[in-house]
C-alpha cells in the first residue's frame, strides 16, 4: 500500500518523509497500522510509545509532524492520473535483491494470527532497515517477501557490492531477532545485476508502483529460491562486480525456470580479508606503467 499525504497542496509520499527524516525503518510500521494522512497529524506520544518507537526517533517525530503545519484531504482520484514527463522509462543497470522468510507457512499454521502479524512486521522492519542502511531501496513487500532495488531510484558507486552486504547483513541479524515464534527466523536470499526498464507506472490508485522490466529481477527471485537458509545466491553479472571483496563459493550451473541456458551461481559467505579495495576490485592485475613505478605505488597505497 502507498501511503501519500497532502500539505498545503504538496502530494507526499510517507515513506519518503520517514526516509527523509532518517527513519525509513519505520515506513512498514506505519503500513501495518494504517498511519495516513487523516491520522498522521493526530499521533500522539502515547500512540508512537505503543508502536514501540524509540524515546528519540518519538521526538523526531513528533517535531516533524509539527512542523508540517494542518493537513489537508487527498482529492479523490477520478479517471487515469496526469501524464508527466517524470513518468518517463529509462533504461539503466540494476541489482536487485529478493528475499524470502523460510518457513513462514508452517509458522502461519502454529502461530495465532496477531502472532504471526508480529514476526512478520519484525521481519520486514529488519530487511527494510538494513536494505536502507546500504543504500537500498524497498520495491516491495510480497507477504513474507521482499523485493530490493540497489542503484534505483538513486545510484550509488557499487551498488551490487551494497546489495550483498545488505544481504550477508540480514543473514545474520534475522536469527537473532526476539519474537513470537520462539525460534530463530531465518531467510533466503538471491541477487542479479543486469540492464532493465525502470519507472513504468503499473497499476492504479493506492496499488500503483513504478515496475522494472528485465530478465534482472525474475533471476533473483530464482536466486532466492536456490538457496539454502540463510544463504545468499548471487548471479554471475553480481559477482564479476565485486572482484576479491567477498568470499564466495561456486554453486556451479542451475537449470533455472523461464531461463533458457543453465545459469552460473554462487554463494556469497562472508567479507573477505583483503586490506586493499583497489587490489579486491582489480583482480585481473594491471597493465605495465613505464616510467610511473612511484605513480604506480602511491596507487596501490590508497
Amino acid at each position: 500500500m502507498i501511503i501519500t499525504l497532502l500539505w498545503f497542496g504538496c502530494t507526499m509520499d510517507v515513506g519518503d518523509w520517514l526516509r527523509g527524516l532518517g527513519l525509513g525503518q519505520y515506513e512498514a510500521l506505519f503500513r501495518e497500522n494504517d498511519i495516513d494522512a487523516e491520522v498522521l497529524s493526530e499521533l500522539t506520544e502515547g500512540d508512537l510509545t505503543q508502536l514501540g518507537v524509540s524515546l528519540g526517533h518519538r521526538k523526531r517525530l513528533l517535531r516533524a509532524i509539527a512542523s508540517l503545519g494542518p493537513a489537508q484531504p487527498l482529492p479523490q482520484r477520478r479517471g487515469p492520473p496526469p501524464s508527466s514527463s517524470t513518468d518517463a522509462a529509462e533504461r539503466r543497470p540494476l541489482t536487485v535483491m529478493f528475499c524470502d522468510l523460510v518457513g513462514s507457512t508452517a509458522l502461519s499454521a502454529r502461530l495465532d494470527p496477531e502472532d504471526m502479524r508480529e514476526v512478520i512486521g519484525s521481519y520486514h522492519r529488519c530487511c527494510a532497515n538494513l536494505v536502507e542502511r546500504n543504500g537500498g531501496f524497498v520495491a516491495k513487500y510480497m507477504g513474507d517477501g521482499m523485493l530490493a532495488y540497489f542503484g534505483y531510484p538513486q545510484a550509488h558507486e557499487h551498488d551490487a557490492e551494497r546489495a550483498v552486504r545488505a544481504g550477508l547483513a540480514l543473514v545474520d541479524a534475522l536469527p537473532k531477532l526476539t519474537t513470537a515464534a520462539g525460534v530463530p527466523l531465518q531467510v533466503r536470499v538471491g541477487i542479479a545485476t543486469g540492464l532493465v526498464v525502470v519507472g513504468d507506472l503499473i497499476g492504479s490508485g493506492e496499488a500503483q508502483e513504478r515496475g522494472i522490466v528485465g530478465e534482472t529481477p525474475n533471476l533473483a527471485a530464482r536466486l532466492q529460491a536456490l538457496a539454502d537458509p540463510n544463504m545468499v545466491v548471487i548471479a554471475e553479472g553480481t559477482r564479476r562486480l565485486l572482484g576479491n571483496l567477498f568470499e564466495v563459493q561456486d554453486l556451479g550451473a542451475k537449470d533455472v525456470k523461464g531461463i533458457a541456458a543453465p545459469v552460473r551461481c554462487w554463494a556469497a559467505l562472508r567479507a573477505s580479508s583483503v586490506e586493499s579495495r583497489f587490489e579486491a576490485l582489480h583482480t585481473t592485475g594491471l597493465t605495465p606503467l613505464v616510467g610511473r613505478e612511484e605513480e604506480f605505488e602511491l596507487l596501490l597505497r590508497h
